[in-house]
């Protein structure tokens, strides 16, 4: 069954102050990870994590290599990997007890959104908070 995005939990996620761990997120410019952080951060006042092998410091906030690595809760782990890495990404997020996961716009993996859910997690799926904020009316 195909993932459907429920608007509720959009809104939610992007109108509750949450900590965001950004999976892919290096001091990188080019990439889009970079641009939503700072948007999640600023624009949305979330608390961002960057989670990348380099564990660079980005936007003022401290790096980690990866989820395990990151002290105390994560309120969302935005997936910015390839759809085929993302599965074990969401593994991750399960397994740290993050409240939600929220795959970047094109990253699909319906097998581990589902396995989010049965998990008790919430899901949402190739889409952007950029995106969906202003068709909110938020930030």
């Amino acid at each position: 069954m195909a993932h459907v995005n429920e608007p509720d939990v959009i809104r939610r996620l992007l109108t509750t102050p949450g900590r965001w761990a950004v999976v892919g997120l290096s001091e990188n410019r080019a990439r889009t990870a970079y641009s939503i952080a700072r948007y999640l951060q600023d624009d949305l006042g979330m608390e961002i994590v960057p989670v990348h092998p380099k564990a660079e410091t980005v936007h003022g906030a401290t790096g980690y290599a990866t989820l395990a690595e990151v002290p105390g809760r994560i309120d969302v782990v935005d997936v910015f990997v390839r759809s085929e890495l993302a599965g074990a990404v969401v593994d991750e997020a399960i397994a740290v007890g993050a409240g939600a996961v929220w795959l970047q716009l094109g990253v699909v993996d319906e097998a581990a959104a589902e396995r989010a859910r049965t998990a008790g997690l919430d899901v949402v799926m190739d889409t952007c908070p950029a995106m969906e904020a202003p068709a909110l009316g938020i930030g």
